[in-house]
């Protein structure tokens, strides 16, 4: 079956039945539990009832497919669930990157069938290789048919198996949404891509460059702001390309967007990645929006080979000496600029002299953040059918490269000092919050889960391999439960009044005790070249974190205890309260009991004497 038109044929099709009231755009940090009340028991004839177990692989334009796939399956009643057990359904969105991603699809798919469980499968793998055996029997829907997944749920439940592929306008940005970090928001501003890497699997899924207009865009950033989100970060698979199928450029987008930031500086943007060739035209403009003080100074520019005859066997459109004009640009013209990249090691082709120029690259700019990966061929590309180099070599390149990209200190120095930072995840331990200076250097530190989404001052106290560490040098201010910091607005009078704390301008201000996914970082790794945790560093680096962590714990547990000691004393102090009303009751009514039956003995007695 080719498409879902096939089966539900003609009239309205089951996803224009009205969406349940009051859904809100809030996600818990482990979800594991249904989103949604569980009043009516799952039932395959009353749709909306059942629970869908949401797995996401890829980049963060698959995390937002997801959000918005989980945001309509909320709002018509499904429950969305991390835990595969208790879910009714599964709905596996997929990465066409790399093999290993492409290998995890295909052993989930495995254990669902074992489970006997409904399946759906999304994204870039079903739209690129609709043909694939993995998927036979499986029901499919394609990167740009996301706003009807729930039509496709609801009929692989009933038992029918549906393919929805064909390719369409490109999805609303006003669907509903469900975000994993309800302080981020990941916003897709374009599609496809206009390259022809011969290595490149997505370019099947995706295709060719498919654009949202400015005045789409911006609309979006204003709505999402007004829900309290604290980080806009623009994605695609290509963010350099914007608007050249539609007369525009990224620099119109950028200051467009900038414009509906607020001036407090309470919501930052970020720039996802951009390849070398569509940026270099307008590198003096996207140098002025990275300075801008609402947008972080980073920017991820893959090179993948520093040599030439590389990147030209890889179709990737320009010299390293053009990558290289990139990179001395945005240093030059933006203070404190970061810049991330990203390595293939052993692409077919690739000479020891080759591999050499890609180390010499890395050593020469010491990025503080590299993707580092083994050259994988993916099924239908040119680069599949090039002579590979051996598998030996190419890891003992990857492991090589490795080693020299872990040898440098890229934080050195910056202990002792004081930078403003925004906070806006919990790290992978629990303990720690992660906040990201202007550079978005990842700055860890211990304060309550209330300080999520403000931006505060912190000093850094030490400095690890992946990350900083550091101390919140401004006193909170706690106003009915919420976080305020404490230093004024400059030109007012000195206040503990939310009024005048510097989040007191936020759409939301004072956001307190929001629980969002832990938080990552941009980091190597020689296997996948997927984000690393930041708690995943050196040796060293986690002790230090464990026993800061222990540190921390032994400092709350005396409060928690503190004030269960003060509910205890609470509730005896009412035991006793209670008991001490009982005990004059009972007092009182004995001497009443004791008044009248004196009086009645007396009676008697007066009776008796007188007769």
């Amino acid at each position: 079956m080719e498409d879902i038109e096939d089966l539900v044929g003609a009239g309205a099709p089951p996803g224009l039945r009205l969406p349940v009231a009051a859904i809100g755009i809030k996600s818990k940090r482990k979800p594991k539990s249904r989103l949604l009340c569980d009043s009516v028991s799952p039932n395959p004839h009353i749709p909306g009832t059942q629970t869908v177990y949401l797995k996401t692989f890829g980049c963060s334009h698959n995390q937002s497919d997801s959000e918005y796939m989980a945001g309509q399956l909320s709002a018509f009643g499904y429950a969305v669930t991390e835990d595969p057990e208790q879910a009714d359904l599964w709905l596996i969105n997929t990465c066409t990157v790399k093999s290993p991603s492409q290998s995890a699809m295909t052993t989930l798919i495995g254990k669902c069938k074992t489970a006997k469980k409904p399946l759906v499968v999304a994204g870039c793998v079903p739209q690129g290789s609709r043909d694939l055996k993995d998927l036979e029997g499986i029901s499919i829907i394609g990167v740009q048919q996301i706003d009807r997944v729930v039509e496709v749920v609801e009929e692989t439940l009933k038992g029918h198996e549906v393919r929805l592929l064909n390719r369409k306008t490109l999805p609303s940005l006003d669907l509903p949404k469900v975000r994993k970090n309800r302080l981020i928001e990941i916003l897709p501003i374009n599609v496809g891509c206009l390259g022809a890497c011969t290595y490149c699997k997505t370019k099947h899924a995706r295709g060719h460059l498919g654009s949202y207009t400015v005045e789409s865009l911006v609309e979006r950033v204003k709505n999402v702001i007004s829900e309290g989100v604290k980080e806009i970060w623009l994605s695609s698979e290509d963010t350099g390309a914007y608007g050249r199928d539609i007369g525009k450029n990224l620099p119109i987008l950028l200051n467009a967007i900038i414009a509906e930031l607020p001036p407090d500086r309470s919501t930052m943007l970020r720039i996802g990645m951009t390849n070398p060739p569509y940026i270099l035209e307008h590198l003096k403009e996207i140098a002025e929006v990275l300075s801008h003080p609402c947008v972080y100074s980073f920017l991820h520019v893959p090179v993948q080979s520093g040599s030439d005859s590389v990147l030209t066997a890889m179709n990737r459109e320009y010299t390293v000496s053009e990558f290289r004009t990139v990179v001395d640009t945005l240093k030059e013209l933006v203070p404190g600029m970061h810049i991330a990249t990203d390595i293939i090691c052993g692409f077919p082709g690739e000479t020891d002299e080759d591999f050499e120029q890609t180390v010499n690259l890395i050593k020469d700019y010491q990025f503080a953040q590299v993707h580092i990966s083994q050259f994988y061929p993916r099924p239908g590309t040119p680069a599949a059918r090039m002579k590979k180099v051996p598998s030996t070599v190419v890891k003992n390149r990857s492991r090589e490269l490795t080693l020299v990209f872990e040898s440098f200190s890229p934080y050195q120095g910056m202990a002792g000092q004081t930078l403003r930072i925004w906070i806006t995840e919990i790290a992978s331990d629990g303990v720690h919050l992660v906040g990201h200076t202007k550079e978005y250097i990842q700055v860890l530190v211990i304060a309550p889960e209330s300080m999520l989404g403000t931006s505060v001052d912190a000093k850094i106290t030490s400095v690890g391999r992946w990350s900083v560490f550091g101390e919140i040098t401004e006193t909170p201010v706690f106003v009915q439960g919420a976080a305020c910091l404490g230093r004024p607005l400059a030109g007012s009078p000195s206040s503990n009044s939310c009024a005048n704390c510097d989040c007191s301008e936020d759409p939301m201000p004072c956001q307190c005790l929001i629980e969002n996914s832990c938080g990552q970082q941009i980091s190597s790794t020689e296997h996948e070249g997927h984000s690393k945790t930041a708690m995943d560093g050196s040796h060293n680096e986690r002790n230090s974190i464990d026993s800061t962590a222990s540190m921390l714990l032994r400092k709350r547990r005396p409060q928690r205890e503190s004030n269960e000691i003060k509910l205890v004393n609470k509730q005896e102090a009412a035991r006793t309260s209670s008991k001490l009303v009982a005990i004059d009751w009972i007092l009182l009514g004995g001497i009443v009991l004791s008044f009248i039956t004196s009086s009645v003995v007396l009676i008697l007695l007066s009776s008796n004497l007188f007769s």
